[in-house]
């Protein structure tokens, strides 16, 4: 029996995990390249009104927002191309960096 709880709590913490090995500075060198064009370099700098403040959002909220745009569940073609050159932990890095950032539309958390 204990064995049995051990392994579900080790499946449970390695399905998590993908948010605890989110690496910020990786997602910053990352953003560069692929988002600070139209985001700005901390996102919180969108060079057109339709483009999304990036900075200060929650982690989970980017992460799942770039990979329904890698899936195609969200539907905005500039994005699709952006999004599918990412990989799973390019995603959590760009979100993790993102969600580090200050934002002047709210107090960060």
């Amino acid at each position: 029996m204990r064995a049995l709880l051990i392994a579900a709590c080790a499946a449970a913490l390695s399905a998590a995990g993908g948010a605890w090995a989110a690496d910020p500075e990786a997602g910053k060198a990352i953003a560069a390249k692929v988002c600070a064009a139209c985001h700005g370099a901390e996102g919180d700098k969108p060079v057109a009104p339709e483009n999304p403040i990036l900075a200060g959002q929650y982690q989970d909220y980017l992460a799942r927002a770039l990979t329904d745009y890698k899936s195609g569940k969200r539907a905005n073609p500039v994005m699709k191309a952006f999004a599918g050159q990412l990989s799973k932990k390019d995603i959590q890095d760009v979100a993790a960096w993102f969600s580090s950032q200050h934002s002047k539309l709210h107090f960060q958390r």
